[in-house]
């Protein structure tokens, strides 16, 4: 299980917004190259959105279902990319102040990521997560309030 967390200096209902879009999702998940497609009920539970992973030329279709959603409170998604399994991402979102403490905790459910999971995985994938979250910061405190839906 790989945890880190981020203190981002907006109130927690920004940095909600910006996690309900799931045409935003690229903006701050490292490795997605394009939103595919966003159920509208995105992110109620049972809602998901379809997304192209990768790096360089090498790419996947991920799939990412909402499990849990406590509006500007908690967010957890299972991501699917075959075939390396899936990932239970889950997203705190703890009020700081005027500021939001993001609390993420990533952690593999089935499949090949799962039998590869040890120390020198989690160590790569804590690397990934904390530059996420760093770009999930510099996308909510950037305050680029546009609407919701394709771009």
């Amino acid at each position: 299980m790989a945890r880190c967390h981020q203190l981002i200096e907006c109130p927690p209902r920004t940095v909600w917004d910006l996690l309900a879009d799931g045409y935003r999702y690229a903006e701050w998940v490292s490795g997605a190259q394009r939103i595919t497609y966003v159920e509208p009920e995105w992110p109620r539970a049972g809602a998901h959105l379809r997304v192209r992973v990768g790096a360089g030329p090498v790419s996947l279709e991920d799939t990412c279902t909402v499990r849990i959603s406590e509006p500007v409170r908690r967010l957890e998604l299972e991501a699917q990319a075959s075939p390396f399994g899936a990932a239970r991402i889950a997203i705190r979102l703890i009020p700081w102040g005027a500021d939001t403490l993001v609390v993420f905790d990533w952690h593999p459910l089935r499949g090949l990521g799962g039998r590869m999971h040890g120390l020198p995985i989690e160590w790569a994938v804590n690397l990934r997560n904390r530059a996420m979250l760093v770009k999930l910061a510099r996308a909510a405190e950037a305050g680029t309030a546009r609407p919701a839906g394709p771009s």
